[in-house]
C-alpha cells in the first residue's frame, strides 16, 4: 500500500494514516468528515493504474483499525490456547495479515462473495462474525461458526457470503471462480473474492480457473 509517512490525532489519540493529507488537517476534522489522502503511486500491468487519491474520514479509519487490532488479539488468544491444548487438531492463525482481509472488505460489500483457504479465522470475523464464533468452533462447541463440525478450516457463513475456509490447498479458486460466474447467471452485479497463497500459486486447478475467469 503505502508508507507511512504521518499521525494524526483523534479522539482515541493517536491514529496512524497511510499518505499524505490533501484537504485539511485532522485536527480540524470531525469523525465523519471527508478527507481526501493521496498514498503512493499504484504500478499496473498493461492496465491504467486506480487514482492514487482516496476519499475517506476518520471514522473510517478507526473501524479499521479496530477491526485489525480485534483480529490481532483474537488470533493471538487462539494462539495461546491451541498451545495450551485447549484447541486441539489444526489451527491456522491470520496474525500479521489482518490489512488484507480489511482493505478487501472495506473495497466490498456484503453481496459480494468471499472464499479463502484455511487461513479463514480472520475472514469470518470481517464478514459480521463474532469473536465467540470463531473461539467455540475452534473448540469444536456447538456455538460456533459451523456449528463446532468444522473446526480451524472451515468456518462458514453463507448469510454473509462467505464460502470458507477449504482444506485442500488451492481447493477454494475453482470455487471463487463458481461464486463469480453464479452472480453473473443471477443478473448480479456482485464479484467473487478467491483468496490464496503462495503455497496454492502452482497448483493446476488455479490456471484452469484463471482461464475461465
Amino acid at each position: 500500500m503505502a508508507l507511512l509517512q504521518q499521525s494524526c490525532r483523534s479522539s482515541s489519540g493517536i491514529l496512524p494514516v497511510l499518505g499524505r493529507v490533501l484537504q485539511r488537517s485532522f485536527a480540524a476534522a470531525a469523525a465523519d468528515d471527508k478527507i481526501t489522502i493521496e498514498v503512493m503511486p499504484y504500478k499496473a500491468h498493461r492496465i491504467e493504474p486506480p487514482s492514487n487519491v482516496v476519499e475517506t474520514s476518520i471514522a473510517e479509519l478507526t473501524s479499521m483499525y479496530e477491526l485489525m487490532y480485534t483480529m490481532r488479539r483474537m488470533e493471538i488468544a487462539a494462539d495461546m490456547m491451541y498451545k495450551a491444548k485447549l484447541i486441539r487438531g489444526f489451527c491456522h492463525l491470520y496474525d500479521g495479515q489482518e490489512a488484507v482481509m480489511t482493505g478487501i472488505e472495506y473495497a466490498i460489500t456484503r453481496d459480494d462473495a468471499v472464499i479463502t483457504s484455511y487461513r479463514d479465522h480472520c475472514q469470518h470475523l470481517s464478514r459480521g462474525g463474532t469473536v465467540k464464533e470463531v473461539m467455540a468452533e475452534l473448540m469444536g462447541k456447538v456455538d460456533g461458526a459451523s456449528k463446532g463440525l468444522g473446526g480451524s478450516m472451515h468456518m462458514y457463513n453463507k448469510q454473509a457470503e462467505f464460502y470458507g475456509g477449504n482444506g485442500i490447498v488451492g481447493a477454494q479458486i475453482p470455487l471463487g471462480t463458481g461464486l463469480a460466474f453464479a452472480k453473473k447467471y443471477q443478473g448480479k452485479r456482485n464479484i467473487g473474492i478467491t483468496m490464496y497463497g503462495d503455497g496454492a500459486a502452482n497448483q493446476g486447478q488455479k490456471y484452469e480457473a484463471l482461464n475461465m475467469a
